[in-house]
């Protein structure tokens, strides 16, 4: 009989190893190729995904790292990017079991609150994630809807890159309603998104680790409607946020999750 497979020291393993391959998911093409160029990767042309499905791979090699960058596409319908929640756990789980990745990044930019600290620019690492539009009123269920989950933890990365940390919370729509800004405040988040919280229920469900790097491109409390500040600062703010993924990048090349 073959012995009992030992979860906690293939944990420990996989933890003390230096990481090898890395899935960066990214909603929006405007995001993804700064980075795309700054790795110098190539498009894929042998698709590792479903027939059909618009998903996008970059991927090359980055001093010891494997990096693929995926990208949901556009929908092929009103040629948009495939933003939301949806697309992003899909795409996250086809990844996660085509490239067998040792860690997620999801990266994007997100609304910050003011109120919170959040300025234009500024780059957050995430250090819990929650949806704030899964509103279900019966005991545990409303537990279950709002998904609070802790991130993976990198204080080695917090405290050598001096990034901002804040809490994110997810949900469908770009607008904040009034009930979405009160389970916002009730998540204590700084900044919110349209997908991170879906990543990190399919990473937590498949167990990956999975760091969040959020960069804000409008103050949700802010003067300005958030559609016209976010076109306006999107191209700039990407370039921001490359240059953070690329410092994280290079401080995770050599080491293993746990020195992170």
């Amino acid at each position: 009989m073959a012995p009992p497979h030992d979860d906690t020291n293939l944990k420990a393993s996989e933890e003390s190893r230096p990481v090898s391959t890395i899935l960066i998911i990214i909603a929006m093409q405007t995001e993804a190729m700064p980075l795309v160029n700054k790795f110098q990767l190539s498009q894929a042309v042998d698709s590792v995904f479903p027939k059909g499905v618009p998903w996008v791979r970059y991927h090359g090699t980055y001093k010891d790292l494997n990096i693929n960058i995926i990208w949901p596409g556009k929908d092929e319908v009103l040629g948009v990017d495939s933003v939301g929640t949806v697309s992003s756990a899909l795409v996250t789980y086809a990844s996660i079991q085509a490239l067998q990745p040792d860690l997620i990044i999801n990266a994007g930019t997100a609304g910050g609150f003011k109120a919170k600290g959040a300025c234009i620019g500024d780059v957050f690492l995430v250090s819990e994630v929650a949806f704030h539009d899964r509103r279900i009123p019966i005991p545990v269920f409303d537990l279950y809807g709002v998904g609070l989950r802790q991130t993976c933890s990198t204080p080695n990365i917090l405290k050598d890159l001096n990034l901002k940390v804040g809490k994110l919370s997810t949900g469908d729509s770009l607008d904040m309603c009034t009930q979405d800004e009160s389970s916002i405040i009730a998540n204590d988040a700084t900044v919110k998104d349209m997908e991170g919280a879906a990543v990190a229920y399919v990473a937590d469900l498949l167990k990956v680790p999975a760091v969040f790097v959020k960069a804000v491109t409008d103050i949700v409390d802010g003067e300005k409607p958030t559609s016209e500040e976010f076109l306006e600062n999107l191209a700039a703010v990407a370039a921001a946020l490359e240059q953070a993924v690329a410092q994280v990048i290079d401080y995770i090349s050599g080491k293993c999750i746990s020195e992170l």
